[in-house]
């Protein structure tokens, strides 16, 4: 049974007073049962100090006083009551004064201790006798967290004195690796709910301490774990217990409960994709009327980010970013737009094309295909020999006509693509515009060969380009 622990009364025998606990009395409890023998001894042999040698005349009266020493000693004697800490003890003692009992028994008290009456008071027979020893306990209200004293037995006991100085509070049990400890036990007077892992369970046997209680549950503990006692009815307000759980818990009369709360840090790596910007270029030797082509394809780059995120439940209650950086960028798409004017084109008045090449370069008939490839590969600063070569190349491939095709390869036009379709890269008239052709079979040389005269002389040896 809890003994309720009253206010000090200033100025009365019945002041409380305050010292501080002794490991021993914290860890045991324990009470010896009698005074010690020699306070005891002392006692017994006072009355004999002043003894005197009567006469025999005066025996009635030396009885007498025997007699009046025996009372003495008899009212010396008192049976007291003596609590500590809520384990209560009947033992005799010779003391006269509370301070002489409790030193008698090995008690002794420090500045923030309990005791009632005062160590001063004098002690009488039936005496009732508290001692309630301070304890360092540390307290939350959900947000800050400091350490107060209490003269409480029990979590439960704490609670309560420690709301009436207003709100809501919660006791945080000290962690030690897998371990968390209170120095007070759970509740003296009830049974003891347990909240962890979605889960809530009524515990009988509520004079465990926190360790013992979770380890009879078989609730292991990470070292980053929160483990707290809060009133029952708190929790049930926040909707921790919920349902049936509630119910169950107020039907068994726990007003207590020791809530574990899972808590996890991890690092999250989040990659973002950047987009890639697109630019165009302007090309003054591709032909204005010409598609546009790409030069370069676009690619996204990534964004890498990473943060430090901490949960509680599941609950994301802290996020603190690492680092974030670029770890690939984006690569721009770049398009190639033609800024030249195309000539007017003029059908040629010969018949079929040659295919004997000539071994000169005279200037290209006005207005016809070879000279528009004659002014295109110019563009390029493919003039002279270079210009000859080109148009030895492609006098053999096609004579210069746009609409050749070689029915057993599939080649097509003046450069004579294989397959045709691979001009479609310059333009989508690739089939009967010889602009597009040459275009086409320009950057094709050029790429292949360097120029004009590295792909005649790859032709001359093999037979093709």
């Amino acid at each position: 049974m809890r003994v309720p622990v009253s206010p000090p009364v200033p100025g009365t025998s019945d002041d409380w007073t305050r010292v501080n606990p002794r490991s021993e009395q914290l860890s045991s409890g324990s009470i010896p049962s009698i005074d010690s023998p020699s306070e005891a001894a002392a006692t017994r042999t006072t009355p004999q100090k002043n003894r005197r040698r009567w006469p025999l005349v005066a025996g009635l009266s030396a009885v007498a006083i025997v007699a009046s020493g025996s009372v003495a000693f008899a009212e010396a004697r008192k049976t007291v009551t003596l609590d500590v800490d809520g384990t209560t003890q009947t033992l005799t003692t010779y003391s006269g004064s509370v301070q002489g009992m409790l030193e008698s028994q090995g008690i002794r008290l420090g500045e923030r201790d309990l005791v009632a009456p005062g160590v001063d008071a004098t002690l009488s027979d039936g005496d009732e006798i508290v001692v309630r020893y301070g304890r360092q306990v540390t307290m939350t209200d959900g947000k800050d967290q400091r350490d107060v004293w209490v003269t409480v037995t029990d979590a439960s006991e704490a609670l309560s004195t420690l709301a009436e100085r207003g709100g809501d509070v919660a006791l945080v049990a000290s962690r030690s690796g897998d371990r968390a400890s209170l120095p007070l036990r759970l509740n003296d007077d009830g049974p003891v709910a347990v909240v962890a892992d979605g889960r809530t369970r009524v515990v009988e046997d509520h004079s465990e301490s926190v360790d013992s209680v979770l380890d009879g549950l078989e609730i292991e503990l990470d070292k980053d774990d929160l483990v707290s006692i809060a009133p029952v009815a708190s929790l049930a307000e926040d909707k921790v217990i919920r349902g049936k759980d509630a119910t169950a818990a107020d039907k068994a009369g726990a007003d207590v409960a020791v809530q574990v709360q899972r808590v996890e840090t991890k690092r999250v790596t989040q990659r973002i994709d950047l987009d890639f910007s697109t630019k165009t270029v302007k090309d003054g030797d591709r032909y204005e009327d010409l598609a546009d082509v790409v030069r370069t394809e676009g690619e996204k780059g990534v964004r890498t980010r990473v943060v430090q995120v901490r949960t509680i439940d599941g609950e994301v209650v802290h996020r603190k970013e690492i680092s974030d950086k670029v770890t690939k960028k984006p690569v721009d798409r770049v398009v190639v737009d033609g800024t030249k004017e195309r000539p007017v084109v003029v059908e040629e008045t010969s018949a079929e094309p040659t295919t004997t090449a000539a071994t000169t370069s005279a200037p290209a008939p006005a207005g016809s295909v070879k000279e528009i490839g004659q002014q295109m590969a110019a563009a390029r600063g493919w003039t002279g020999s270079e210009w000859t070569c080109l148009e030895l190349l492609w006098e053999r491939e096609s004579g210069w006509n746009y609409q050749a095709a070689n029915p057993s390869s599939g080649a097509y036009g003046i450069p004579q693509a294989l397959p045709g379709s691979k001009m479609g890269s310059a333009g989508s008239d690739w089939a009967t515009n010889p602009a597009t052709q040459i275009e086409w079979g320009l950057g094709y040389i050029a790429d292949r060969y360097g120029t004009p005269c590295g792909a005649w002389g790859h032709s001359e040896s093999v037979g093709w380009y």
